[in-house]
């Protein structure tokens, strides 16, 4: 009987020890060797009001798999110049608290520009090992050519004050600048100058993904811009279009599903509830950032 149970306990164990292995290394898919800085785009903070996650379940998949992983807030109205100065404090602090040389960037929409300002003009870039840009106006949104050179300056001026207002004491931005953050996101200025003043630096992997809605976009609020950006510069995800977002090595676009009408803005960090047919951004982030690792960043 005893020879029995020990038979038993050592079949047990020569089955579950290798999927043991198996599950534990699982875990260190996004194990980088330099550690993840994400940085959030306009309008929004890393955890908005205090309630809602900008990057909705994105950093529970990242850290589930080992990665070393920071998350930087800066105000969600202000100019590029401002917000790059900000997430240089916050990113060489990132640092020091990890203990790193380096960090890999992550960036979603004007989270692309501020950080990329940072890296060129404010001497980041001996740090940074990698810069991931995810839906980022490169080269402006026609959006913002709309809104800052095809309405008066009297419901300019009203709207970006009610935004300053809301961002300074709603959403507890410091010193908010709305009309210069629209101004910053216009075609001209970023094809103009800073492009021109903002180059890629040497050493420094770069690497961008697009996102497109279909035949419709996703969130429903997103749709007029849409169907307006479809009419100035061709397919895009609501607030960005394709061509605009390629920077660096393009890697391609999310569309989710065939079936689906598409990937939007918001759909590309989670958003709408994380619910996108063909598309799931923590599973996407996963598969970056394994990429990375990798390539040895």
């Amino acid at each position: 009987m005893k020879r029995f149970k020990v038979a038993v306990i050592l079949a047990c164990l020569f089955l579950c020890v290798p999927m043991l292995a198996f599950a534990g290394g699982s875990s260190n898919t996004c194990d980088t060797k330099y550690p993840v800085v994400l940085a959030h785009g306009m309008g929004a903070s890393a955890e908005i009001l205090g309630i809602v996650d900008y990057w909705w379940g994105i950093p529970d998949a990242l850290t589930g798999e080992g990665c070393d992983l920071y998350i930087t807030s800066v105000n969600g109205m202000d100019s590029t110049v401002a917000k790059a100065a900000d997430f240089k404090q916050q990113f060489l602090q990132i640092l020091a608290t990890a203990g790193a040389s380096k960090a890999n960037i992550i960036a979603h929409s004007h989270g692309t520009l501020y950080t990329r300002y940072a890296i060129s003009n404010l001497g980041i870039a001996s740090k940074t090992a990698s810069y991931t840009s995810l839906c980022g106006p490169h080269r402006g949104s026609s959006v913002a050519d709309l809104v800052m050179y095809d309405t008066s300056s009297t419901v300019k001026n009203i709207l970006a004050g009610s935004l300053d207002f809301v961002y300074a004491f709603v959403f507890g931005d410091t010193n908010p600048n709305t009309m210069q953050n629209g101004y910053d996101l216009c075609t001209d200025y970023m094809i103009n100058v800073f492009n021109p003043n903002t180059p890629n630096m040497s050493g420094i992997y770069y690497q961008s993904w697009a996102a497109k809605a279909k035949t419709s976009c996703p969130s429903v609020i997103l749709e007029p811009t849409w169907i307006y950006i479809l009419t100035q510069e061709g397919a895009n995800d609501g607030l960005v279009s394709v061509t605009s977002a390629k920077w660096g090595n393009f890697r391609g676009i999310e569309d989710a599903a065939w079936y689906s009408v598409g990937c939007d803005h918001l759909n590309m960090v989670g958003q709408l509830f994380g619910i996108t047919p063909g598309f799931d951004a923590p599973d996407f982030f996963v598969s970056v950032v394994s990429e990375l690792k990798g390539w040895g960043y």
